[in-house]
C-alpha cells in the first residue's frame, strides 16, 4: 500500500531456453532474488516480511482483519502458511528436555509438551499423553541425555523405552508441589493437638456471625460423621462394609479413616482483604456503621455486597468487647502449614 492506497506491481522478465538436449526445464524465467520477490512469489519480500509478523502476532483471523484495513489483503490460510514457510528448523541439539502434560481443553483432551531446558524453548507438542507417541518422539532424538519429568509413570516408562541411557530427574515444581501436599496433609491431622495447645477446643456460638455460624453447624455435621467412621473402623470393619452402612463416598470414609479432617473455618482469599487497611482507618477515625463504610468502599472500586461489610463491623465490634481468652481462634491448617 501506498498513502493508503492499495498498489500492485507488474513485473516483466525475461524467459530463457535451454539448449541442452538433457536437461528437464527447457524455458525458465528471471530470479530476482528472495529478498525482492521469491520465486511464484506475489508478493515482494519486504510485503512477505510484514505478514509473516502479522501472523506471528496475531495468527489467522484477527490477522487477515487486520490485513484488510491495512489495504494489503491476504487470507487467514495464506498467513498461517507463512508463518510455517518461514519457520527456522532448529540446529541445536537437544541435550536437557523437560516434558509434562497439558490441556487442550480441560477434562477432555490433554497433549504433551517438550522443552529445551537449557535454552528455555518449547521444541514440540505432543497430541496426547500416550506412552507410544512420547516414546516415538524421543526414539527420532538420540542425542537427548537428561529428560526432567513429573513423578507419574507414564514418562519415565516412555523414556526407559526409548532412551535407556538418559538420566530421568524429577522437576522442582512438582517436587515443592508434592512436598507441600504432604506437609499440609500432616498439619490437618494434628489439628486436634494443636487446638488443644492454643487452648481453643471450645467455640462459643453466640460470638459468631451468620456465615461463621454456618461453617461451624457443617463441622459439627462432619465431626459426628468422623467419629462414627473412627468408631467402625476401630471395629475391624472393612472400608467398603463402612462405606455401605454410612453412606458415605469411598474417599471420604479413607479420608477419616487416616487421620485426615477439614478446619472450623474455612479460610480462603475474599474481596474484602485488600481493602482492610482503609477499614481500620475508617473504623479507628469512628465510622461504625456498615453501610456508610460499604458506600466508603465503593468510592474506592470496591465491587462487594453490603453484606460483606457489615459482618466484618459485626465482628470488629463483637472483638472490642471479647476477653482475651475468647479471642484465641485457631488459625486453619493452611495458614498454619504456609506460616
Amino acid at each position: 500500500p501506498s498513502a493508503g492506497r492499495p498498489v500492485r506491481l507488474l513485473l516483466v522478465t525475461r524467459r530463457f531456453r535451454c539448449d541442452l538436449t538433457g536437461c528437464r526445464r527447457k524455458i525458465f524465467a528471471e530470479r530476482f532474488g528472495d529478498e525482492v520477490v521469491a520465486e511464484r512469489a506475489r508478493r515482494t519480500g519486504r510485503m512477505e516480511c510484514i505478514v509473516h509478523h502479522l501472523g506471528l502476532a496475531l495468527g489467522g483471523r484477527p490477522a487477515a482483519c487486520f490485513a484488510q484495513r491495512l489495504m494489503m489483503p491476504v487470507s487467514n490460510d495464506t498467513l498461517l502458511r507463512v508463518v510455517r514457510r518461514r519457520a527456522r528448523s532448529r540446529r541445536e541439539s537437544l541435550n536437557v528436555v523437560g516434558i509434562d502434560d497439558f490441556a487442550f481443553r480441560r477434562n477432555h483432551h490433554y497433549g504433551s509438551i517438550v522443552c529445551d531446558l537449557e535454552r528455555r524453548r518449547i521444541v514440540k507438542l505432543l497430541p496426547d499423553r500416550e506412552i507410544a507417541t512420547v516414546a516415538a518422539w524421543m526414539s527420532d532424538h538420540p542425542e537427548i541425555t537428561v529428560v526432567s519429568r513429573d513423578r507419574g509413570g507414564g514418562y519415565g516408562e516412555a523414556t526407559a523405552r526409548a532412551l535407556p541411557n538418559a538420566v530421568q530427574v524429577a522437576d522442582r515444581w512438582h517436587l515443592m508441589e508434592n512436598a507441600s501436599a504432604a506437609f499440609l496433609d500432616a498439619v490437618k491431622k494434628s489439628m486436634k493437638p494443636i487446638r488443644s495447645a492454643i487452648g481453643a477446643t471450645v467455640v462459643d456460638p453466640k460470638l459468631l456471625t451468620s456465615a461463621e455460624r454456618l461453617q461451624y453447624e457443617g463441622y459439627l455435621r462432619r465431626e459426628e460423621t468422623n467419629a462414627i467412621v473412627a468408631s467402625l473402623a476401630a471395629d475391624g470393619i472393612a472400608v467398603k462394609e463402612i462405606v455401605r452402612r454410612t453412606g458415605r463416598s469411598r474417599g471420604l470414609v479413607r479420608q477419616i479413616v487416616r487421620g485426615e479432617h477439614t478446619d472450623v473455618f474455612r479460610t480462603r482469599q475474599g474481596s474484602l482483604d485488600p481493602h482492610l487497611p482503609f477499614l481500620d482507618t475508617q473504623w479507628e477515625a469512628g465510622c461504625r456503621n456498615g453501610a456508610e463504610l460499604w458506600r466508603r468502599l465503593r468510592c474506592l472500586g470496591f465491587c462487594g455486597s453490603t453484606r460483606v461489610v457489615s459482618e466484618w463491623a459485626t465482628r470488629r465490634r463483637r472483638s472490642e468487647r471479647m476477653t482475651t481468652a475468647q479471642l484465641h481462634k485457631v488459625p486453619s491448617a493452611r495458614s498454619i502449614a504456609r506460616l
